[in-house]
């Protein structure tokens, strides 16, 4: 299991949207991790899911972060 947060961010998303986050620049790859950590410790839904399912949680804040992309 990674410890680096691109690499929690990598394997919190599903094998179709990592390849296309892989592909990216490591810069991106390292603002959409701190955005997804970001999205971790402020959401406190996702603080719930995370006692159930800590991957679940992770997840999510990564659907999250993605989708709050523009374009």
């Amino acid at each position: 299991m990674p410890t680096d947060p691109v690499g929690r961010f990598l394997t919190a998303l599903d094998p179709e949207r990592r390849k296309a986050v892989e592909d990216r620049p490591r810069e991106e790859q390292e603002r959409l991790a701190a955005a997804w950590e970001r999205e971790l410790e402020a959401d406190t839904e996702l603080d719930s899911l995370d006692e159930l399912s800590p991957p679940a949680a992770e997840a999510e804040a990564a659907r999250r972060v993605l989708g709050d992309e523009p374009g």
